[in-house]
C-alpha cells in the first residue's frame, strides 16, 4: 500500500513526477523593532550636557523611568548612532519643557554630512509627558541628531527616543 498526503519514509512510495527539490534560500521577513534601544544596538554617541544621575544613555535604555535632562542654556543637542542603515517610519519622542525640536539625519560612515529632517514646536503640557509621534518620510539614516532648540524652562528633559522601523544593512 502506498502512502498518501502524508511524505513516507517507506521507498517505492515516491509519486511518479516528483517535484524538483526545494532549493536552499533563506527567507527572511524584516521586522519593525524600535531601532532606539540599546538593546537593538543603539548609542547615544554625543551629548551637550550630561548630568551623572541623569545620562543621555537613560533616552534609550527602554526604562520609563529613567530620562536624560539638559544643563541649562540652549540649543542642546544628542546624537544617536544606530552601527546600521536603517529605514524609520515613525519617531515618538518623550520629553519635558521642550518647545522646539529640530532633529538631522545623516546616512555617512561617520556622523558627518547631517540634513535636515524635522523640526517641531511643541505643546507645553503642565504636568506631564510631551508625548510627540511623527510619522517619518524618506527615514533613511545611520546617525540621528536631535537640537534642542528651545524650551519652556531653563532645563528640559528626554525621557524616550522610539524609532519604529527596519534594518536595512550593516555598516560596511
Amino acid at each position: 500500500m502506498a502512502c498518501q498526503m502524508v511524505p513516507c519514509p517507506h521507498p517505492g512510495s515516491e509519486p511518479a513526477n516528483p517535484r524538483p527539490p526545494k532549493q536552499n534560500v533563506q527567507h527572511f521577513k524584516m521586522r519593525k523593532v524600535d531601532l532606539c534601544l540599546s538593546s537593538e544596538g543603539a548609542e547615544v554617541i554625543l551629548a551637550t550636557s550630561s548630568d551623572e544621575t541623569h545620562p543621555p544613555e537613560n533616552m534609550i535604555d527602554g526604562n520609563p523611568e529613567t530620562f536624560w535632562t539638559t544643563t541649562g542654556m540652549f540649543p542642546q543637542e544628542f546624537i544617536i548612532c544606530f552601527h546600521k542603515h536603517v529605514r524609520i517610519e515613525r519617531l515618538v519622542i518623550q520629553s519635558y519643557f521642550v518647545r522646539t525640536l529640530r532633529i538631522e539625519k545623516s546616512t555617512s560612515k561617520e556622523p558627518v554630512d547631517f540634513e535636515q529632517w524635522i523640526e517641531r514646536d511643541l505643546v507645553h503640557t503642565e504636568g506631564q509627558l510631551q508625548n510627540e509621534e511623527i510619522m517619518a518620510r524618506d527615514g533613511h539614516a545611520t546617525y540621528l541628531r536631535f537640537i534642542i532648540m528651545s524650551a519652556f524652562d531653563h532645563f528640559a528633559s528626554v525621557h524616550s527616543i522610539s524609532a519604529e522601523g527596519t534594518a536595512l544593512s550593516n555598516l560596511s
